[in-house]
């Protein structure tokens, strides 16, 4: 799931004005940079033709804020330094300076009869199917402020309709946590709209961002650039949009679901077509052929770059050779009669034999990075080594749809090595090697210390080798955090490197890494990995799971006790287990448990939300306690709280 950066833009702007001030690009990051001006096909306009068809009308300003004033989406922010008229500074790749430019055309668009699109207001689309009577919407957006926004303004344009369906296209946060900011679940319990998804949707939806939510929250910091500045220096784009929205994420449950491929619905007077596509860049996800319109949702199953395999933010590998099969299946069932295809993400495609044709790309680029690797892989080569060594043919190369504006085939590869082979390279040297600042330590004196390190460090740097600066330095910096000179070559270094990457996520990766080199690792602020309309629908099992991640074995060690948890809202029993320095869980209830505790899920979310502490629960009749309230009271103390600051580039 892409999580949601609650570092409000305010405090982005205090950081960003209180930091170290960027450097230029140096003279080999704008050689490096023109020389993709000669590599790839900057005269074809396609792409542009197609991201502005459609234009029915925008907004002045795209500045969009919560019921508190704050801002939560700035389209503006973007707009100082991004321009169709402007050409690509040194310090942005170039070919990433395209894709911002095409993902700064915004506003309402007609993809065709009855299918409108308001693009610009999130990471995501927002879609508009025009039904006998009113809307039906199609992926909300993250944020249900933005997501508002969008709805008032297609009803502004093209008058009011209200909402008669809604559609989740997969378990990603963009694609559903705007939805309480276009339909009231009122509604949708009642019957009157109906919310469609694919098989697994909640459970996905909820599930991703759970048990590892805080690490993969920290990394996404790096991953969207969430705390750099917006300017040509800093955050330029997020390869899937500009960068994502920071209002509420919410959640309805769907009350439809898809459970297969060929399954038909009629919303509002509107037929679909459903390709149910798990294990692609989702867990669960689905395309949607309209075929009164010859029109073809394509969800984010392919979108106008290259995807990832493996977000930079960690998450489980996705299924590259699954993900072009299913590619292949769309093409068998309807590209003879497509006309336009559309998705989640970027602009729409027209034509068949164009459509096809992209499709054929979208499904080898895939296809080819797992095949490649493998092949590579069967020969010997490591992870790293197949990174260096694969490379697209041209014709999927020099095809704009699949530049890795946001995955990559460099660390898509490596996903694919991960996930056949696992984190072992079959070196002796990598089963057992130190950890990174014992290792660190043992490399700066054998590069004979600190300072005669960094003096080679700056020859390289100034060669323009600025990999190697950065993989001998990160030793300096673990072996001495407090190493003044040795950080600011790094930052240096890693602000080249950001400057020279097609990928959005690689540019915020090493640009984020070099602000905190100079400033800095924060204390406030973060991500909200579990919004409340999240931990709502957070079955028992899971949440228990998530308690068994925390505990601490040492204040754990040689305890056994037996908790009865009794959920009267949901007539569910369960009984949890401490021994052996593990908390397991079981929905046979224990006859003798130490402590039993009598209550609805609901004040269980309250305590989770921080609503109503525990004891206060407890006093106020909540939460009804049966036994030793010792057991209780030892079994929170057994719990690890979990820093979402943790160091990245220092130790």
């Amino acid at each position: 799931m892409r999580q949601l950066v609650t570092l409000g833009l305010a405090m982005l702007v205090m950081l960003s004005a209180s930091a170290s001030e960027p450097k230029e690009a140096t003279q080999s990051t704008i050689n490096v940079n023109n020389q993709v001006k000669q590599d790839l096909p900057f005269s074809d306009k396609k792409d542009f033709e197609d991201a502005q068809k459609g234009f029915i009308a925008k907004q002045d300003v795209v500045t969009i804020t919560n019921g508190k004033g704050d801002v939560v989406w700035d389209l503006e922010a973007y707009k100082k330094y991004i321009g169709l008229d402007k050409p690509s500074p040194d310090t942005v790749n170039p070919s990433l300076w395209r894709n911002a430019q095409l993902n700064m055309i915004n506003g309402l668009f007609e993809v065709t009869d009855g299918i409108y699109q308001v693009r610009g207001y999130d990471l995501s689309n927002i879609t508009f199917i025009k039904g006998d009577v009113g809307w039906i919407i199609f992926d909300p957006l993250i944020s249900q402020e933005t997501a508002k926004a969008a709805l008032d303004f297609i009803n502004k344009e093209l008058g009011e309709r209200p909402v008669t369906g809604v559609l989740y296209s997969h378990s990603h946060v963009d694609h559903f946590g705007g939805v309480r900011g276009v339909v009231d679940e009122k509604d949708v319990t009642s019957g009157k709209v109906p919310i469609i998804a694919s098989f697994g949707f909640t459970e996905h939806a909820v599930s991703e961002n759970v048990i590892a939510g805080n690490a993969m929250g920290r990394r996404a910091i790096y991953m969207y650039g969430s705390m750099l500045p917006r300017d040509e220096k800093g955050g330029v784009n997020g390869g899937l949009g500009q960068t994502t929205s920071t209002g509420m994420a919410t959640m309805i449950k769907p009350t439809d679901i898809i459970e297969k491929t060929g399954e038909e619905r009629t919303i509002d007077g509107v037929k679909m077509v459903f390709q149910y596509t798990p294990g692609t860049e989702a867990p669960t996800e689905m395309n949607i052929w309209f075929p009164d319109k010859k029109a073809l949702w394509m969800a984010e199953n392919t979108t106008n770059t290259m995807h990832n395999i493996l977000t930079l933010r960690g998450a489980q590998v996705r299924d590259a050779l699954k993900w072009s099969s299913y590619i292949q299946e769309t093409i068998d069932m309807w590209g003879e009669d497509v006309d336009v295809k559309f998705q989640s993400h970027h602009w729409p495609m027209w034509g068949q034999e164009d459509i096809v044709k992209y499709f054929k790309t979208q499904r080898d680029m895939y296809k080819y990075t797992h095949d490649q690797t493998v092949r590579l892989m069967n020969q010997g080569y490591t992870g790293s080594e197949i990174s260096e060594l694969i490379e697209f043919p041209n014709e999927i190369k020099n095809s704009w749809s699949s530049r890795g504006y946001y995955g990559t085939l460099r660390h898509n590869s490596r996903a694919v090595y991960q996930r056949y082979m696992g984190w072992y390279s079959g070196n002796p040297s990598d089963l057992n090697n130190l950890p990174p600042t014992d290792a660190a330590v043992n490399y700066v004196e054998y590069m004979g210390g600190e300072k005669e390190t960094i003096k080679k460090a700056r020859a390289d740097f100034d060669k323009g080798n600025y990999r190697w600066v950065a993989e001998v330095l990160k030793h300096v910096v673990f072996a001495n955090p407090e190493s003044v000179k040795g950080k600011a070559l790094l930052a240096d270094a890693y602000e080249q490197m950001g400057y020279q990457a097609e990928s959005g996520p690689w540019r915020s990766v090493y640009l984020q890494g070099a602000y905190e080199l100079r400033n800095g690792v924060s204390s406030s602020g973060g991500l909200t990995t579990a919004s409340p309309d999240i931990i709502k629908n957070m079955p028992p099992e899971m949440l228990f799971d998530y308690l068994a991640v925390r505990i601490l074995p040492e204040k754990a060690a040689g305890k056994a006790f037996v908790i009865n948890m009794i959920f009267t809202d949901l007539d569910e029993r369960y009984s949890l287990y401490i021994e052996n320095s593990v908390l397991n869980h079981t929905k046979k209830l224990a006859e003798k448990p130490d402590v039993s505790l009598e209550l609805t899920k609901a004040t269980l979310d309250d305590v989770q939300l921080g609503n109503i502490n525990l004891e206060k629960a407890i006093a106020d009749g909540s939460i009804k306690l049966d036994g030793d309230p010792k057991v209780l009271k030892d079994f929170v103390g057994m719990l690890d709280s979990f820093n979402f600051w943790f160091n990245i580039v220092t130790p």
